[in-house]
């Protein structure tokens, strides 16, 4: 895996200039309007019933795609290598679309019919099976894209007083949201610092003759073994020196602390926090009207 998650990238891009606090409600507005459910009612034998939307979801999601391509270009970021570290996904693609054929979640299909199976008495397989692991297919990958921006152009020092500052209006109840928003950032910190030791590990374990993939079950569970406990080892004693280096540093949660950089909003933050607004509340507004303008207008069919 080239790229993980929760690493930060150093380089000069606009999107590293952004205020954290924008960010965070740029990255909650977009996942909403990835999402939400994209219904409309339509009326079968005299019955009102809610199927999905499947034109607007496929408008919303390539809108979706292409805002994020855009933002790594701008951000600087490698879109190739990220996507190369999704080889899992397909796995999960191929589990969901088997069980949206075996299991249907949807009440009328709007598709039509893809194939039948003779060998299971004609089972009728339609394309709404596939358009819905299609949908959680690109909720993954948008979820995983827009993480890796949040993650990739913040500092965890930045994302960590955006979290707090987020949180400072449950200080009235008495909500520790120092302690809070500090474990989040070290939580966030250590996914890549995990994954490096994962393998590295791995590594090692394989060049002392450890197998992970051959040999029976017993072999694997070994091999797994042999990676989970040096793997426990390593994060414990992170752990513990970051600790030993918070006390030696008189860390306070409940201290009142001051800030080397002050956050101040600027035009920039002022035109993301608009744009992200703006995209979820008209996600939001097609839900409500329940039809899409934009492809009701060139006379294209709404399901």
């Amino acid at each position: 895996m080239n790229i993980t998650i929760g690493r930060y990238i150093p380089v000069q891009s606009p999107l590293h200039r952004i205020d954290p606090r924008v960010k965070i409600f740029c990255l909650i507005a977009l996942m909403v309007a990835c999402f939400l459910p994209y219904n409309r009612v339509i009326n079968v034998d005299g019955v009102d019933k809610e199927v999905t939307y499947w034109a607007l979801s496929a408008a919303i999601y390539g809108v979706m795609f292409l805002i994020c391509t855009i933002l790594f270009l701008v951000g600087r970021l490698s879109f190739g290598k990220l996507f190369s570290s999704m080889k899992s996904l397909w796995f999960t693609v191929a589990i969901l679309l088997v069980i949206y054929i075996l299991v249907p979640n949807y009440t009328v299909p709007t598709l039509g019919i893809a194939f039948k199976v003779p060998a299971m008495n004609n089972w009728t397989v339609y394309w709404d099976s596939f358009a819905g692991a299609g949908r959680i297919f690109f909720r993954l990958v948008l979820t995983m894209m827009l993480t890796f921006l949040l993650t990739a152009t913040t500092k965890p020092l930045e994302l960590t007083y955006a979290f707090e500052w987020y949180l400072s209006p449950l200080k009235i109840v008495k909500f520790p949201s120092a302690e809070v928003a500090m474990t989040i950032s070290i939580a966030l910190t250590f996914i890549p610092t995990l994954l490096d030791d994962v393998n590295r590990i791995s590594k090692a374990q394989a060049s002392r003759g450890a197998s992970f993939q051959k040999g029976g079950f017993r072999r694997k569970v070994v091999g797994l073994t042999s990676l989970i406990i040096p793997l426990f080892v390593s994060a414990f004693s992170r752990s513990e020196d970051l600790a030993n280096a918070m006390i030696c540093r008189s860390y306070d949660p409940k201290g009142k602390r001051t800030r080397y950089r002050a956050y101040r909003f600027h035009l920039i933050d002022l035109f993301a926090f608009l744009f992200c607004a703006a995209l979820m509340a008209l996600a939001i507004t097609m839900i409500a009207i329940r039809f899409d303008p934009f492809l009701s207008w060139f006379g294209v069919s709404l399901l």
